[in-house]
């Protein structure tokens, strides 16, 4: 007997789609290592990994723009807030030497649409940290791209 399809489209729960995100997470830790737990790292790569801790700064100052516009949706979203600063930490540790600070979103989010203010400022973040890494190696590489999925999910938790 042939399997039977699922009928209905097929929906994601945001705890679903968390733990997508976590397993992913590890998945991507997991495949990670280094020979003395330290990588070279070149200027270029330090450089770039400087400028998306500034992106992740950046990010966590929007949360809280956007929580201080729309009182739900801090109450509804606290949690992602915090998810983003634990990135900024694990960024800031990854990232050797001086760093350029984080700025206020140039825009400040409108009292109606806070939280679409927010997701975009989320994809915005994501898409930063998955374009940068492509160029960055090991550790820093997966670190990038765990935290660019990670966004992926606040945006779809957003939407």
């Amino acid at each position: 007997m042939p399997p039977t399809a699922l009928s209905g489209p097929r929906t994601f729960t945001r705890r679903t789609l968390l733990a997508v995100s976590a397993v992913g997470l590890v998945a991507v830790a997991g495949c990670t290592s280094s020979d003395d737990g330290q990588e070279a790292i070149t200027s270029e790569q330090a450089d770039e990994l400087a400028g998306q801790v500034a992106v992740q700064e950046t990010l966590v100052a929007a949360y809280e723009l956007a929580f201080q516009a729309d009182p739900a949706l801090a109450a509804a979203a606290a949690e992602l807030v915090t998810q983003a600063g634990e990135q900024l930490d694990r960024l800031r540790a990854a990232a050797p030497g001086d760093r350029p600070a984080g700025a206020a979103p140039a825009d400040a989010p409108p009292v109606v649409g806070a939280q679409e203010w927010l997701r975009a400022q989320v994809a915005a973040a994501a898409t930063s940290h998955a374009a940068a890494c492509l160029d960055q190696t090991g550790a820093r590489a997966a670190l990038l791209g765990s935290i660019a999925a990670g966004l992926r999910g606040h945006e779809a938790l957003l939407a």
